[in-house]
């Protein structure tokens, strides 16, 4: 095979990633990627640049940008002043997927209206289900008709407590391949947050299950990175355990992940009180993204060594890449992809973790598989 001449269907085995030539021939269509020569016999010709831009597009796809924001990624070299106009498009884009985001979720919120009623409110359900078939939306009388579907739907919240497992059921995507501690775990996390959403960004590794019941029996340390983390915690069931809580930045006025992390940065006490903490302890950071990245450094130099590292810390730019280098590391992790999480999500982690292990000591149902 000629590197400097390759027909489409060698230039999508070089570039591998599940790309076809009906994916090339749709981003020449969109000007992702440039017309390519021609053969004699009128055959698409590639080169090594049109290999490197394809991956390049492949990688950029693979992190979650859409293709129009990628072919404005790709027409600006760098350092050139035209990035200044770039990150303009990027942010009115950014705007128009937000809204997009923020469409999808009424929608979403009008199902989980109607999916979210439990057996006591199933009466109800199906009568303003029959009506909204019949409901005339175009007018102003058919919008007064919507809101009196939903009051009486809403209605029935007085006669009764919500049946949160039952809501959650109904709700929930198929979580079959799952364990049944890791069902709980899900469950748990997205009921603390109420957006069922979470359960795409919620990543655990292959062994974080098991790591945290060993090291929750044997009463390890846990470590929490601010004190409002520790008080989100089921101290109750851990003291049962036998385990003791310890707070990193052990300051009472720290309460946001804003204060936090400044608070990590400026006082090296705290970098050098991790490097305390005892082999086997739970690190659980709801708040403060350098603290992550500080972990995630003292383990790759083998300075800590965690049974387990619950990963939530919140943030726009830091927080992504704390997460993303907590995955990369062997030890066992429980985190949620993003700019997701906080301190209430990473207490709930745990607390769902010592609940299983105390209700369910002799469960094994997150070894199979």
């Amino acid at each position: 095979m000629n590197a400097a001449c390759l027909t489409i269907k060698e230039l999508t085995n070089a570039v591998g990633s599940g790309i076809t030539p009906r994916m090339v021939r749709h981003y020449h269509q969109l000007g992702l990627l440039p017309q390519p020569e021609r053969s004699p016999s009128n055959y698409r010709l590639y080169n090594d640049k049109d290999v490197i831009r394809l991956q390049r597009i492949v990688a950029l796809k693979q992190q979650g940008f859409q293709l129009n924001h990628i072919r404005h990624i790709l027409e600006v070299e760098p350092e050139t002043d035209t990035n200044v106009n770039l990150m303009t498009q990027l942010q009115q884009q950014y705007r128009a997927v937000i809204q997009q985001i923020s469409h999808l979720r009424q929608t979403a919120s009008a199902l989980e209206g109607l999916l979210g009623r439990d057996r006591h409110c199933q009466i109800m359900q199906a009568e303003v289900l029959a009506q909204l078939k019949v409901l005339d939306v175009e007018t102003q009388v058919g919008l007064g008709g919507l809101e009196k579907l939903w009051s009486g739907l809403d209605a029935g919240v007085h006669t009764h407590s919500e049946a949160f497992v039952e809501s959650l059921q109904r709700l929930l995507p198929d979580l079959s391949n799952r364990s049944e501690i890791e069902q709980h775990l899900i469950s748990q996390l997205v009921l603390a947050c109420g957006d069922v959403s979470l359960v795409s960004f919620i990543k655990l590794s292959r062994g974080a299950i098991a790591a945290s019941r060993e090291a929750l029996k044997s009463g390890c340390q846990i470590v929490v990175d601010i004190p409002t983390v520790a008080t989100a915690l089921d101290q109750t069931r851990l003291v049962h355990l036998g385990c003791q809580i310890t707070t990193l930045i052990d300051n009472p006025h720290i309460t946001t992940a804003t204060e936090a992390e400044l608070e990590f940065w400026q006082h090296q006490e705290w970098r050098e009180k991790l490097q305390q903490v005892t082999p086997g302890c739970v690190l659980v950071v709801g708040y403060a993204p350098s603290v992550l990245i500080a972990i995630c450094e003292a383990i790759a130099n083998k300075q800590i060594h965690p049974a387990l590292v619950i990963g939530m810390p919140i943030g726009f730019s830091h927080a992504p890449a704390a997460k993303r280098q907590l995955m990369q590391h062997e030890v066992p992790f429980i985190t949620v992809e993003g700019t997701l999480g906080g301190g209430l999500l990473a207490a709930t982690a745990l607390n769902a973790l010592v609940e299983s292990l105390i209700d369910k000591p002799d469960c094994h149902c997150y070894l199979k598989g």
